[in-house]
């Protein structure tokens, strides 16, 4: 099987992470992001650098016509896809529902939730021996919010994932007869950019002492957990949820 992967979120954090490694194990990968074209360039120029094969696809995952253009660059550059990493996604600054923005809530899921469905359906389309494919491997990245609900901090962000969690599920059960398997990675408190973005850029490490292990995750952690699911070692391995997260 070509071995053809595509990140979303691909630029930075997990997804990044989750490229570079990737690629070592001979992936070629199409490294997704909406707007920081500079850091989708260092990712695959450290991939290159390294003897592998990667472009950068520029798209809002949100975004239908973007997403449809990104993957026919990626069938015309690289070939139809084999994998699957949705990893773009977002979080907000913490808030009580009772403070929420209903735009926030539309943002959470149109990014989070529609993004990782719309990927995962073209992905399908090109993967699915009922359309011709070679069969692949989807990973989606949830999150432990999504089991905890984040009371009083982003119960958006967790819906939207447990979201992820149920459409992983049931994507898995529907074409695992078709050389797809399907799975998702539900990280812990991991030490990455997304925490600034809420406006807590120490949160990881604010809150260790809540963790079992006692200290955050890393992003390459998560992106080893990532490549295993895509990879044949967890070939019996579809609609799993896989929680890296210290222990917590």
């Amino acid at each position: 099987m070509d071995r053809v992967l595509l990140v979303t979120g691909g630029s930075r954090g997990i997804g990044a992470a989750t490229a570079l490694t990737a690629a070592a194990q001979g992936w070629a990968v199409a490294v997704n992001y909406t707007h920081n074209s500079l850091a989708a360039d260092e990712v695959v120029r450290d991939i290159r650098n390294a003897g592998g094969n990667a472009i950068t696809v520029q798209a809002d995952v949100a975004d239908e016509p973007q997403v449809l253009a990104m993957f026919q660059k990626i069938d015309a550059k690289l070939g139809r896809i084999t994998g699957l990493v949705n990893s773009a996604g977002v979080v907000d600054v913490a808030a009580r529902v009772d403070e929420m923005s209903l735009a926030r809530w539309q943002r959470m899921f149109a990014i989070n939730a529609q993004g990782t469905f719309l990927c995962a359906r073209e992905a399908v389309r090109r993967m699915s021996t009922k359309h011709g494919g070679q069969g692949g491997a989807i990973v989606n990245i949830s999150s432990v919010a999504s089991t905890l609900g984040s009371a009083g901090q982003y119960v958006d962000y967790a819906a939207s994932k447990a979201a992820v969690d149920v459409f992983t599920l049931g994507l898995a059960r529907e074409v695992a007869t078709e050389g797809i398997r399907v799975n998702g990675v539900r990280p812990g408190l991991i030490d990455t950019e997304i925490h600034a973005s809420g406006g807590q850029p120490d949160r990881a490490h604010r809150l260790a002492a809540t963790i079992p292990m006692q200290r955050p995750g890393t992003a390459q952690e998560i992106a080893n957990a990532v490549v295993w699911l895509l990879s044949d070692a967890s070939s019996y391995a579809t609609g799993a949820m896989l929680d890296v997260t210290g222990g917590r």
